[in-house]
């Protein structure tokens, strides 16, 4: 019977989509869940609201919870992690309010940025800890990372630990779909022929074909320019970008607008109008979720019926590909060992993968487009230099990170990069090791 642990339970909601995919797989027979948070009370939320899905359907999972690390981790086969170290209170806080001191403004600030920088180097001493953990308790588990920041964290892990470890995205499943629904073409809608890789949240829809062999990126490029085909006026940054750089990018506008220099400038501040960038979104997602639960929560618990329906997520058909020897496709992001060619080998990049017995098997690409690996190249800089920090505790590689983001260049000086650095330093107190 195999073991999933699921890290970071706490998170209800995507716990209950991940482990109520499981379920809802019948080829994994009986197997074995143990739910692993630091927070009691939601811990017991989620085992709650599971089990009580796991009787609706029927299912086959044996779940239990824990707050014991050992026992979380003992003889697990796959571990799922959903960790937010410092939550959105503080440390999300944190990462909003010092900034705006200085004028830097952001949306999301979980991937790159000062924000994504700062929520790197708190998390990734804690996903350490766990690998030291899982090296002694289950060394043969396949760690699937779905927090983020994405390529920073799941980037230092296959670096610097033994652990098996691939980053997981729902961003790639979307793109083409949400693409074609954006500028009205909604039937070539899950019958199109796609290719995509780049960096998390920042890879490129490399190709997109009708089901003929048909080109469609002609009629997209013509209706992004059209503002007849996107009456709504949604993802502008993205379509932008498109058309600048030639290709479409795989995660959101809210998310691209402040991975680059050019949307989120206090010099311009129209451009926050004109490309319908939402300031300070992360938080207010935060307070609407947080609220949204609490009105929830007392029904969840109460039903006893609770019924799920299968999910986009890529864990459970990870898993089932991992058990059965049935090869799977998926996107996932790995370390960059000569499959995207022209990106630096220690960076951690999103390519097709092809999952079987033997786990995650990243799928060789080549060169990308020189523009597109040029951009890339600007957000992986920041990862790169934030691993740095983390690995050495050197706050010169904080200042280098920060020193290096395209955003945050666009808009401080370095001594301002600086001394943002070391408030936001002091602001985290012991969320944060002890940098020198």
């Amino acid at each position: 019977m195999i073991k999933i642990t699921f890290v970071g339970a706490g998170s209800t909601v995507f716990a209950r989509n991940v482990i109520g995919d499981c379920i809802l797989t019948p080829e994994l027979g009986d197997f074995e869940v143990c739910l692993f948070d630091i927070d009691p009370k939601r811990l017991d939320d989620s085992y709650q609201i599971l089990t009580n899905i796991n009787a609706t359907a029927q299912g086959k999972a044996h779940i239990h919870q824990t707050l014991d690390k050992e026992e979380a981790f003992r003889g697990a086969d796959f571990v799922v992690n959903a960790i937010q170290v410092g939550l959105y209170d503080p440390c999300t806080i944190t990462d909003f309010e010092v900034p705006k001191k200085y004028g830097l403004r952001q949306t999301i600030a979980d991937t790159l940025g000062i924000g994504g920088i700062f929520r790197a180097l708190r998390t990734i001493p804690v996903m350490k800890a766990y690998a030291d953990d899982m090296e002694r308790l289950c060394p043969n588990a396949i760690f699937l990372n779905y927090t983020n920041p994405m390529a920073m964290l799941s980037g230092y892990m296959q670096r610097f630990t033994n652990i098996r470890t691939v980053g997981l995205c729902h961003s790639v499943q979307a793109c083409a779909n949400g693409l074609l629904d954006t500028l009205g073409m909604e039937e070539y809608k899950d019958k199109t022929r796609w290719e995509i890789a780049g960096i998390n949240h920042q890879a490129w829809l490399l190709k997109i074909e009708d089901l003929a062999g048909n080109d469609l990126y002609p009629e997209i490029k013509r209706r992004a320019s059209d503002p007849a085909y996107n009456t709504e006026g949604k993802d502008l940054v993205r379509l932008e970008l498109m058309k600048h750089f030639g290709y479409y990018i795989t995660e959101s506008s809210e998310h691209n607008a402040e991975y680059g220099p050019y949307f989120i400038k206090d010099k311009y501040p129209e451009l926050i109008d004109r490309f319908k960038i939402p300031l300070d979104e992360y938080p207010r997602r935060c307070v609407n979720q947080i609220n949204g639960w609490n009105e929830m929560r007392e029904s969840l618990l109460h039903d006893s019926h609770i019924e799920h329906k299968k999910t986009h997520e890529f864990a459970s058909y990870i898993i089932q590909a991992v058990i059965d020897d049935k090869p799977y496709r998926i996107h996932g992001n790995v370390l960059n060992t000569g499959l995207i060619t022209n990106l630096p080998q220690n960076a951690c990049v999103e390519v097709p993968c092809l999952v079987d017995r033997n786990g995650i098997n990243p799928c060789y690409v080549g060169d990308l487009p020189e523009q597109c690996a040029a951009l890339n190249r600007t957000n992986i800089n920041v990862q790169l230099l934030t691993i740095k920090a983390a690995e050495t505790l050197k706050k010169e590689y904080i200042y280098m990170a920060a020193m290096l983001d395209p955003h945050t260049t666009s808009e401080l000086s370095i001594d301002d990069i600086r001394s943002l650095c070391d408030d936001l330093i002091e602001a985290h107190g012991d969320w944060l090791p002890k940098y020198h």
